[in-house]
């Protein structure tokens, strides 16, 4: 997953500053972040919404949009995927350490 995480992260990379009116993802990072983060809530809301229904395959369809979006914030503020691969290997180390200790 991480591979595809990073082709997307780079082809967003590619098309932001490019012109607007050729892609969706051009025009999305053209209207500015706070459009970005916009469509990053409503797509995180519309998972909500299908997993309360129960709608498996409509999850599995709003899930793709919201990494798609996800991975689109991330390449406006210049986040490579490894830093947040990185971050959840401290939780994970962290988590282990703390499972390790109880009682």
């Amino acid at each position: 997953m991480s591979a595809r995480i990073q082709r997307l992260y780079e082809a967003g990379l590619a098309l932001k500053g490019k012109d607007a009116t050729k892609s969706k993802t051009s025009r999305l990072f053209a209207a500015g972040r706070g459009k970005l983060a916009k469509k990053l809530g409503e797509e995180a809301m519309e998972v909500v919404i299908e997993a309360v229904k129960g709608d498996r395959q409509k999850v599995i369809h709003e899930s793709a949009d919201l990494l798609y979006h996800l991975v689109m914030v991330w390449a406006d503020l210049g986040i490579p995927p490894k830093e947040i691969w990185k971050e959840m290997d401290q939780r994970e180390a962290q988590r282990g350490i703390a499972e390790k200790t109880k009682p």
